[in-house]
């Protein structure tokens, strides 16, 4: 009986040893390098005339770090929160803020943490941090707007973690409605555009550390997340731009976007939603995205906008008009 035992404790032991041997050589190789610029989505946001750029605000998270965000005031009762795109920085909704700004609505545009003017770059504590960032600053704002109806949009990742908080309980009760504004739900939802056999992808925007991502996840159903902090999405945007974030840690890259289960987030969304796209976006294809908004949410309207890229829809006359219609359209006003 001793034998077999002590047996069984060798072998647990092999095991194990076994096991964490793979996980750290997963972690520690299992990187990828970074991608090349990708031109065709950083410029037109390197284009942005930034001379009405209100100045940095600062608001206190429940940790006690002050988050960075921007405030376009107007006189009527309706209210807007902007969210950027992955890697970059509430300047990028600059352009849209002015228009809905102009359009009656009072903007909010806060740079996620881990982004923009807050540092470290691509990093937060824990996941589900970026949900608190925004319940904490519903909290600090809505008093000070009485009577008003609010609204959340978010572009690409932005849009993606907005569906996500939208479908929460009770975080998605804390706004009126929700505006997805080509909406990057996950890197193999359908509407993301694949590379065809034998060819490259029209344009790819993140280069994932799979290996990497593969042994945290394993380390994750043991419930260890002390190495969550690593890097493992690198991003193709200029090194030289210093709001720009070049990577996201595992906790980051989980909390910034959809749940795995996006397509349960559509059904569970108990607010009224919008989705524009354009049909010329580099990284969804649009019919796609309407087919899948459309199997979940018949009634969700989904706008497909003509000639317009991934960045164009929040930096181009002919988006930014299309966006600022649809909400107009849907507050009734």
């Amino acid at each position: 009986m001793k034998r077999f035992w002590k047996r069984v404790l060798i072998g647990s032991a092999v095991s194990l040893l076994v096991y964490g041997t793979i996980v750290a050589g997963l972690i520690a190789f299992g990187t990828a390098k970074p991608p090349a610029v990708a031109t065709v989505i950083t410029k037109p946001f390197a284009d942005i005339d930034t001379r009405a750029l209100p100045a940095l605000l600062r608001y206190k998270a429940r940790d006690g770090v002050l988050l960075s965000y921007r405030e376009y005031p107007a006189s009527g009762s309706k209210l807007a929160v902007l969210f950027h795109g992955s890697a970059g920085s509430g300047v990028d909704m600059h352009p849209l803020a002015l228009a809905l700004q102009a359009a009656g609505y009072a903007v909010l545009v806060p740079d996620v943490r881990g982004h923009g003017a807050n540092r470290p770059h691509g990093d937060i504590s824990y996941y589900g941090q970026l949900d608190d960032d925004l319940v904490d600053l519903i909290t600090l704002k809505k008093p000070l707007f009485p009577g008003s109806t609010w609204m959340i949009m978010g572009f690409s990742s932005g849009a993606a973690f907005v569906l996500r908080f939208a479908a929460g309980s009770p975080t998605g009760r804390l706004a009126d409605r929700y505006v997805l504004v080509s909406p990057y739900l996950r890197h193999d939802a359908p509407s993301v555009r694949q590379a065809e056999r034998g060819s490259k992808p029209k344009q790819s925007w993140a280069t994932a550390s799979l290996g990497r991502i593969v042994g945290l996840s394993m380390l994750g159903q043991w419930g260890v997340h002390h190495w969550d902090g690593l890097p493992v999405l690198a991003f193709p945007v200029p090194a030289n731009v210093d709001d720009a974030t070049n990577a996201y840690s595992w906790r980051l890259t989980r909390n910034f976007g959809a749940d795995d289960d996006y397509l349960g987030d559509m059904r569970r969304v108990g607010r009224p939603m919008a989705v524009l796209v354009g049909d010329s976006d580099e990284l969804l294809d649009a019919e796609k995205l309407k087919t899948e908004f459309k199997s979940q949410r018949p009634q969700v309207p989904v706008t497909i906008v003509p000639g317009m890229g991934h960045s164009d829809m929040v930096t181009r006359p002919d988006g930014i008009r299309a966006i600022v219609s649809a909400v107009i359209v849907t507050d009734g006003s």
